[in-house]
């Protein structure tokens, strides 16, 4: 049986990273000056992340690797985050190389077990109808920049999707949340694809940000019951 932790329990070490989310909302530093300073307070949710997980002990990331993977996907999501802050001075490919790698890592801790190819054709067709939309707009690396990316956070959704089992009951909030995190995580990004190649979206980085530091925050979730995941897997 997986023992699902308490939130309640979890709560507290997230206070940080509430507090710098309302900083960067609060200051909305403007995205035509990009600096070191809003590089940072952008950066600074996801720093706060990266002290939720280390909170939990080195013992604790030592043993668990799927907590590794998702930390290091974290650390990968802050570079992007970097590189993102001067987009238009040609750091966009730089931003979307670390945030593939993010998927990767992500993708990895979250595992191939249960497998659930109905999801997995859920998201191939969500994937490719995105790239459907965005392909006419697309021109030189992005064409196939962006095919490789899409594959790959809709991989990294699959397997997040995959672990939630509700019909058979074989689920807990941590296995939710990465789901809730994954699914986030896509709008995101699809809202970036559309506002950057197609047309300008209402309200873009609002919606872009509220949702991508949502998305972080349930991966970062899912990664303190790992260790509970991991044992249900080598007795299954």
């Amino acid at each position: 049986v997986v023992k699902p932790l308490s939130v309640k329990s979890e709560g507290p070490k997230l206070v940080p990273f509430f507090k710098a989310t309302c900083v960067y909302f609060v200051l909305w530093l403007p995205t035509s000056s990009p600096s070191w300073f809003s590089a940072l307070i952008k950066c600074l949710p996801i720093f706060c992340l990266w002290v939720f997980l280390l909170a939990h002990g080195f013992s604790f990331l030592g043993a668990h690797s799927s907590a590794r993977k998702i930390l290091a996907g974290l650390i990968f999501s802050a570079l992007g985050d970097a590189f993102l802050i001067w987009q238009e001075q040609g750091y966009f490919s730089h931003g979307l190389l670390m945030f593939a790698i993010t998927h990767i890592l992500y993708s990895s801790a979250f595992g191939m077990k249960p497998l659930n190819l109905r999801a997995g054709l859920v998201i191939a067709a969500v994937s490719a109808l995105s790239y459907i939309l965005l392909y006419p707009y697309l021109s030189g690396p992005f064409t196939y920049l962006v095919a490789v990316y899409i594959a790959l956070i809709g991989f990294m959704g699959w397997r997040a999707i995959a672990g939630v089992q509700l019909a058979n009951d074989l689920w807990t909030w941590t296995k939710l949340s990465a789901c809730l995190g994954a699914v986030l995580f896509m709008v995101s990004d699809l809202t970036i694809a559309v506002n950057k190649f197609c047309f300008p979206v209402p309200h873009s980085r609002a919606i872009i940000m509220a949702t991508y530091y949502a998305a972080q925050m349930l991966i970062a979730l899912s990664a303190v019951e790992c260790q509970d995941v991991e044992v249900a897997r080598k007795r299954s």
